[in-house]
């Protein structure tokens, strides 16, 4: 089975002796693995599985623990995320669990499907019977393992602090684990455990530095957006070769096929020289006939037909327009366009004349629209000019032209808003120099002062009798006059300011990167588009303020989040009140030695917050005393590691000859001694 993990494997598991039992603490957080005796796991990570599949070969891999975020532009993670085997504390995804054993096996250096070892396995208090036989199922058939023993995490973390002298023989032990709490209380080093207590409210499983950090800022996962990398000098010059060959390629094949079309156009022309050679040798009564046969209706359509392949072949060749013959060109075909101009009056049918005047009309029409053609032409001559003169300018002194454009502009845009203010409020015509005094119909412009003078004299003609408007061809004139004039009033041709501004404008800007030109009041400003910016590790994180103490609050108060159960105060209370005995001596000795274990346990002042609250349900005076475990995280596994050297191990395990001679019902009764 492929794994991906940061986590080395180990390479001595041969060396040790069969008899040598391995620790395994199965957290539902973190899952710990290692030989009995030693001080410190081999093997930790996280107790989760995730199983994505690749993008290029569809290969499913199987992730278990941390893993490398940057792994993870290579696996399609969107339909296999992490799982866990636990549903809060008790295991009950025992294939999940399978891949976690797998894993944690295969990272100690195991190489055969067989663990043929003793194994000691952490679960949580009063595990119910199913889950147990299960994962006895699981070691036995699935490993082989030759026996298992089954205890409790939070005893075997009191027992190392009891040896250590952390705390007393009849004590409590308070654990806020990473999903549920418990206390437990012992009495003569044994657990007592129909006096536990539970609550399925927990913490996150890190250490002191680290949880403290984590209550401030959260880092959510991230991984870096790929960074592309600069192609080297051998990719660029390669790129440039392919590209150069492309192109030798494409003009290649647009030149063969410039000289195919040029080799069918004189074809062509040869072919329409030799028809016209061979119509000049025929007889005028057989043109016709002749005419017919190659499917034209006359010479000038012949000739037509092979000036414009001359003018293709000399295209396709690349000649210059013969300007003299163009010229000549156009005069011979206006003679023919309007060949009824130049003819007198007297000389014309009456249908000729229409004619006449209608080729006169056509003819008045298309000089102006070429002396219009040429106006434009020379303007643009003329401002190609302009523009070079200011180029020479600006060559010539940088600083003093661009002094003058802006002078230039500042004068325009003046002039303008003059302009604007005067054709709006009416100028200062008020005698007191205040703009807006005056409205615009004080001062009317040349095209308002003839729309007056119209209407003025219409009405003086009609006097007060009838209105008789409309009824005559003249005041259908007037009409005609008047909605011309109105639709002229405030369109009166472009603006030669407004263009010139709007040319040095777009000129500053270009030279002057400094420049900002002025908006127009009455256009809005468009809309400014969202500048998107590449997503930093920072926009993945969370800061909490308040929040970092009432996450913890929650230990003792989790009706906050709507779990009704008690908190981890009064919890102590509870198990000491379900205590088969009652004994107040044995009650103070419990108070007395109250140890607090768990991941959770190092959230900063939790140990005061804890001691104030249990003072607060027991009697006035009574001795409390609450210490935290050496290493609320790590005691636990070192606990059994302990337990698991002892020369008396062997008869607190379940063989795998019991567990097929007396089936998984005998481990309903099992239940381990931790005092040997």
């Amino acid at each position: 089975m492929p794994f991906i993990s940061k986590i080395q494997r180990q390479s001595d598991f041969n060396l040790f002796d069969s008899d040598t039992p391995i620790v395994i603490d199965n957290g539902a957080s973190y899952f710990r693995i290692g030989w009995a005796g030693e001080s410190e796991p081999r093997v930790v990570f996280r107790n989760i599985v995730q199983r994505p599949r690749h993008k290029v070969t569809g290969e499913t891999v199987t992730i278990v623990g941390d893993h490398d975020p940057a792994l993870l532009k290579y696996f399609d993670c969107t339909r296999s995320g992490p799982r866990s085997a636990f549903d809060s504390n008790v295991v009950y995804q025992f294939e999940t669990m399978e891949y976690i054993l797998d894993f944690g096996f295969d990272r100690m250096g195991a190489n055969g499907t067989e663990i043929d070892h003793p194994v000691l396995i952490t679960e949580c208090v009063c595990n119910p019977v199913q889950s147990r036989s299960k994962m006895a199922e699981l070691l036995f058939e699935t490993y082989g393992v030759p026996s298992i023993a089954f205890g409790v995490d939070v005893a075997f973390s009191y027992k190392y602090n009891q040896q250590q002298g952390v705390c007393a023989k009849d004590g409590l032990a308070l654990c806020p684990g990473f999903t549920t709490t418990h206390v437990i209380p012992f009495v003569d080093g044994e657990p007592v455990y129909k006096g536990c207590c539970r609550t399925n409210i927990g913490g996150f499983h890190r250490g002191a530095k680290e949880a403290e950090e984590k209550t401030r800022c959260w880092q959510l996962p991230w991984v870096p957006p790929p960074t592309e990398e600069p192609p080297s000098e051998e990719e660029i010059a390669r790129k440039a070769a392919i590209k150069e060959k492309q192109g030798q390629r494409l003009r290649e094949m647009a030149e063969a096929k410039r000289s195919s079309k040029i080799n069918e156009l004189e074809n062509e022309l040869h072919g329409l020289e030799f028809l016209l050679h061979q119509l000049e040798q025929v007889e005028e009564s057989e043109v016709p006939s002749f005419l017919a046969e190659t499917g034209y209706v006359s010479r000038q359509e012949i000739e037509s037909a092979r000036n414009k392949v001359v003018q293709s072949l000399r295209k396709a060749k690349g000649e210059p327009k013969n300007e003299q013959a163009e010229t000549e060109k156009v005069d011979l075909a206006a003679n023919e366009k309007y060949s009824l101009i130049n003819i007198p009056d007297d000389m014309l049918t009456q249908e000729q004349l229409n004619e006449k005047k209608k080729q006169l009309s056509l003819k008045s029409m298309a000089e102006g629209r070429q002396r219009l053609k040429q106006k434009r032409y020379e303007e643009e001559l003329e401002r190609e000019r302009q523009q070079q003169l200011e180029e020479e300018k600006r060559l010539e002194n940088p600083k003093l032209y661009l002094e003058q454009l802006h002078a230039r502009y500042k004068d325009l845009s003046e002039r303008i808003d003059l302009q604007k203010r005067l054709k709006t409020n009416g100028g200062h015509s008020n005698g007191n120099n205040l703009a807006g005094g005056v409205g615009r119909g004080e001062r009317l412009n040349a095209a308002q002062r003839e729309r007056m003078r119209l209407l003025t004299t219409a009405a003086f003609d009609r006097g007060k009798g009838e209105d008789t408007f409309g009824a005559r061809d003249e005041d259908w004139q007037l009409y005609k006059l008047m909605s011309k004039d109105y639709n002229n009033d405030d369109d009166e041709g472009p603006d030669e300011d407004e263009a010139e501004l709007a040319r040095i404008s777009s000129r500053l800007q270009d030279l002057d990167p400094t420049f900002i030109p002025k908006l127009e009041a009455s256009t809005s400003q468009p809309a400014e588009v969202p500048r998107f910016r590449p997503l930093t590790k920072e926009d993945f994180q969370i800061f909490l303020g308040v929040e970092r103490f009432r996450c913890s609050e929650i230990l003792f108060n989790p009706n906050w989040i709507g779990v009704d159960q008690v908190g981890l105060d009064e919890m102590a209370g509870v198990s000491i009140r379900r205590l088969p005995y009652k004994d107040e001596s044995l009650e103070e000795r419990l108070t007395s030695s109250i140890l607090v274990t768990g991941g959770s346990s190092l959230f900063p002042g939790i140990i005061e917050r804890l001691e104030a609250g249990i003072r607060m349900i027991r009697p006035c005076g009574s001795p409390i005393k609450i210490v935290r475990a050496l290493d609320p995280v790590m005691d636990a596994w070192r606990g059994a590691a302990s337990f698991a050297t002892a020369s008396q191990f062997h008869t607190q395990t379940f063989s795998r000859l019991d567990y097929y001679e007396k089936g998984e019902d005998w481990l309903r009764n099992y239940q381990l001694q931790y005092t040997l």
